[in-house]
């Protein structure tokens, strides 16, 4: 029986790409019995490593909830709890953080960006990869659904967790699960918030079609299937509508891209119309997703109060 963990962070609803890329994912590898515990860590304190999401960040944890549930998780066999109800996640923290050197934090990828982009650096933003570690290892999770861009993380927390159990042992390693299937955003780079190049499905109908009037296009439609697959609207709609669907999807394109961005605007919200009832019925019950999170909490007591007492004991601070 193995631990199953994903993550979301709470920088708003999720939106397309972390419906086809977490969200779904989640649900497709977990859906046989092997998992003991399932666990979906909603990252409110990754979060507010960014100030403009603090106001925010109570509803876009509902917002993530509801989404889940919406697109067909089922919260009475997962655990789904936000990191600030559980304090022992930034306790851990402290712990990694002493044994983890400094001038490592400095050359991760996640760091470097946010130097190369000039934003302003926060601790928090250093130490980011360790909160992540503390959060992977404190559930004692053996399988994690992880991005690309988050491989590196999960590899510091391997390497913390193997520091500790030479102390004493404790931690399994964690492994990496997942399915590559990442969705463009509107501008042709990874999809993300943060850059307003998303496709929210479960904005009005009038948002979502703006949204899409903006994908970026070749400025001019080629038969030529290597420039189809570089084309930013074609892969966004074949990752939507699958591969055994790219005769049509392609007839839709030689009528114009215009016709094709419309076309795509109806699949969609089809596509997705019970999910997108699904998200209004539950985000208008915010009691329902606060005791959600509060069962969560619960359950994930009894677990990490075990951890924290393991590594307290490895650190000499109790008998």
């Amino acid at each position: 029986m193995s631990k199953f963990l994903t993550g979301i962070k709470s920088t708003g609803r999720p939106h397309i790409g972390n419906v086809i890329g977490v969200i779904y994912p989640t649900i497709f590898l977990t859906k046989n019995e092997i998992f003991k515990n399932k666990f979906i860590l909603i990252a409110n304190l990754h979060a507010i490593t960014n100030f403009k999401y603090i106001k925010k960040n109570k509803k876009n944890a509902y917002n993530i909830l509801a989404v889940c549930l919406a697109c067909g998780i089922d919260y009475k066999k997962f655990i789904f709890y936000r990191q600030s109800d559980l304090p022992e996640v930034t306790e851990l923290l402290w712990f990694f953080s002493i044994i983890f050197p400094y001038n490592r934090l400095k050359l991760v990828h996640s760091f470097k960006e946010n130097v190369r982009k000039k934003n302003l650096i926060n601790t928090g933003i250093l130490t980011y990869p360790i909160l992540m570690a503390a959060d992977i290892l404190i559930s004692k999770a053996e399988l994690v659904l992880v991005g690309k861009d988050q491989l590196q993380h999960l590899e510091i927390a391997r390497k913390i967790a193997k520091k500790i159990n030479n102390i004493k042992q404790i931690f399994t390693l964690p492994k990496a699960i997942g399915i590559e299937q990442l969705i463009p955003g509107t501008d042709g780079t990874k999809m993300s918030k943060t850059k307003k190049n998303i496709i929210d499905l479960f904005a009005s109908k009038k948002e979502i079609k703006k949204q899409i009037m903006k994908i970026n296009t070749q400025n001019k439609f080629s038969n030529n299937k290597k420039d189809l697959l570089k084309d930013n609207l074609y892969q966004i709609y074949i990752i939507l509508a699958g591969k055994k669907n790219k005769e049509k999807i392609t007839k839709k394109f030689q009528m114009g891209y215009q016709h094709a961005k419309e076309e795509l605007y109806r699949f969609i919200i089809t596509k997705f119309q019970s999910e997108r009832i699904l998200y209004k019925y539950y985000i208008k019950r915010k009691n329902k997703l606060e005791t959600i999170f509060k069962q969560g909490a619960k359950k994930m007591k009894k677990i990490v109060n075990y951890t924290i007492y393991e590594v307290r004991k490895a650190f000499e601070l109790i008998n």
